[in-house]
């Protein structure tokens, strides 16, 4: 018998609407409420203080802050897969950064602790354009 996509992906398809909302509105207060107390998270930002494991939910909102200073983005999910720990989306975030058109594929790995979230780790793609001129 085979289960619908919804069935086997609904903590990870609800923790990227949250997650998607918090990038494109500034709200975290979804996401925030999906996540355990120990939540971290792993960003690709490299900036100093972003490039290594990050802790808890008021680091989560200063990446949020930070984000939306510099991307104007849209987020679209492309596949959603999830086991019994772990979930997965790749996506397309598509927008402005720093007032110019952006447009990436990205993965999210959510892991989970029972329906809560209890980390995250983001992996960003390249633009083929980076592949035009090496």
């Amino acid at each position: 018998m085979k289960q619908s996509i919804s069935s086997v992906t609904s903590r990870t398809s609800e923790g990227f609407d949250a997650f998607k909302q918090a990038l494109e509105t500034g709200h975290t207060e979804d996401f925030l409420n999906k996540v355990t107390e120990d939540f971290y998270f792993f960003v690709p930002l490299p900036l100093e203080g972003w490039n290594h494991r990050q802790q808890g939910k008021e680091r989560f909102e200063e990446l949020i802050r930070f984000e939306r200073s510099v991307f104007q983005m849209q987020l679209t999910p492309l596949i959603v897969i999830e086991n019994e720990d772990n979930g997965m989306v790749v996506f397309c975030a598509e927008g402005l950064l720093n007032g110019q058109h952006f447009r990436n594929e990205l993965a999210i790995i959510f892991k989970f602790e029972a329906e809560r979230i209890s980390s995250f780790r983001e992996y960003v793609g390249m633009p083929l354009k980076n592949y035009e001129n090496p």
